[in-house]
């Protein structure tokens, strides 16, 4: 469960990173997101929970 909570963190810190060293970009992509049909918003999510899901799958082993 350790691992969890670690990596929740860790996935808060590069967001922060990047809002921080990027804020113009980061709000015309919030902007485009708001904009996008909420079907491609969850096929988009859909895909990246995959991804990671294989990815630690295969890092774990």
């Amino acid at each position: 469960m350790m691992n969890f909570w670690q990596t929740l963190a860790l996935v808060l810190v590069v967001e922060g990173v990047v809002w921080a060293l990027f804020p113009t970009a980061m709000r015309r992509l919030a902007a485009r997101a708001a904009e996008t049909e909420e079907g491609a918003l969850r096929y988009g999510g859909l895909a990246f929970a995959v991804t990671g899901v294989v990815v630690v799958w295969l890092l774990r082993g």
